[in-house]
């Protein structure tokens, strides 16, 4: 069997980023991960390779433009002045 398993800290280091990124990015569903136990979160090395193609940003590829068009459907609004810019 390939596949390894790593813990937060240990695939931050190696893809080169924030353990607390990582961890945001799992909890809040973004990123692809497993769990142990009561709620531990290791990450398997096709895991970081999906969380690198996940992050790419291709050339000529403009992310912000979707998000002003509302096309976003990850778009996080908060209060009511955000919410009322987007219904604008």
């Amino acid at each position: 069997m390939d596949l390894e398993f790593f813990e937060p800290a240990e695939a931050a280091a190696l893809m080169r980023c924030s353990e607390g990124w990582l961890r945001d990015g799992a909890a809040s569903g973004r990123f692809p991960h497993a769990c142990w136990g009561k709620g531990k979160i290791v990450f398997t090395s096709d895991h970081i390779t999906e969380i690198a193609r996940l992050s790419e940003v291709l050339p000529g590829a403009d992310p912000a433009a979707d998000s002003r068009e509302g096309n976003n459907a990850n778009t996080r609004l908060i209060g009511t002045r955000a919410r009322n810019r987007m219904a604008s």
